[in-house]
């Protein structure tokens, strides 16, 4: 990780955007909420900041002499992946300046960044992963022990759209565009695929019957019967591997490799059909697509 001040001198608009989102607002306000400490306190910890499981989720961490240093919110790094392999490649245009640098030269540039670990928005199941993988709560004892919510209810559309949005790179920030139609269906199905996979490897992982397992369950449930309704509308075969692959495996304690297969057919349908589909072909969705006023806020740009 090196922190969002290095993205930040490029993507200074960008920014602008995430200083007035809850994302970025969590490093200092996360902290002082009674909620959080009790759930700090609950599991032993004395400090939230101070090498906890909250530095997961909630914060942007560097590496300083062997310690995890929180030095964020939730920022650049969350979603596009730790920099320091990519960083350079991705920002200094093949060494030229950006009006000289050739298509051939740049698509080479975007194809060694991906290569070096660098999540771009065209890789859609990733980007969306490291999204659910926090908002879906991956830890049992964090639960169960110490009270956290067992997840949000998130949406991807609905949530990407809202205050987080800054796609204003394209337009030097004359407009923040919002994502088409194509896209946001493409968003809808791979959000509903990935609360599927998420939730399965999580009911795999629960140990006890306790509220954690339970939650899990009913969101595992929720996410294969709206991954089945979504096969019903759209007919590809990626869907129908990952409606089938959802009912594979019983919502049950000790039963993780059963769970984790399943998941696991679900993600490699779930990456084809990210990487294969525009959305262009998903019409059938668009009544179930939440409305700008489900939007969750409004971005400062």
């Amino acid at each position: 990780v090196v922190g969002p001040k290095e993205c930040l001198e490029c993507h200074e608009l960008t920014g602008e955007i995430w200083k007035k989102t809850t994302h970025y607002a969590t490093f200092t306000e996360m902290p002082r909420k009674k909620e959080g400490r009790d759930i700090a306190k609950a599991m032993g910890l004395k400090r939230i900041k101070a090498g906890s499981l909250c530095l997961d989720c909630h914060f942007t961490s560097k590496l300083e002499d062997g310690k995890r240093d929180p030095v964020a919110g939730i920022s650049c790094e969350s979603c596009h992946s730790p920099a320091r392999d990519w960083l350079k490649l991705h920002s200094e245009y093949s060494g030229k300046k950006k009006e000289t640098e050739t298509p051939e030269e740049a698509r080479q540039r975007w194809a060694d960044s991906d290569k070096a670990g660098m999540i771009r928005p065209n890789n859609m199941y990733a980007w969306a992963k490291n999204c659910y993988s926090c908002h879906v709560v991956p830890q049992e004892e964090l639960v169960n022990k110490g009270g956290h919510p067992a997840g949000s209810d998130f949406e991807l559309v609905a949530w990407s759209q809202g205050e987080i949005r800054h796609n204003v790179w394209y337009t030097e920030g004359k407009e923040n565009k919002k994502a088409s139609i194509e896209r946001k269906r493409l968003m809808f199905v791979v959000g509903k695929g990935l609360e599927l996979e998420i939730a399965l490897r999580a009911v795999g992982k629960a140990t006890q019957k306790d509220k954690y397992a339970v939650a899990m369950a009913q969101r595992a449930d929720r996410a294969r019967k709206h991954v089945k309704a979504i096969a019903n509308l759209i007919s590809i075969p990626e869907l129908d591997e990952m409606a089938k692959a959802g009912y594979a495996a019983g919502l049950k304690l000790n039963n993780e490799a059963e769970l984790s297969a399943a998941a696991d057919k679900v993600a490699e349908s779930l990456r084809k059909l990210a990487a294969t589909y525009d959305g262009s072909q998903f019409g059938a969705i668009d009544k179930a697509l939440p409305s700008e006023d489900k939007y969750k806020g409004t971005p400062a740009r």
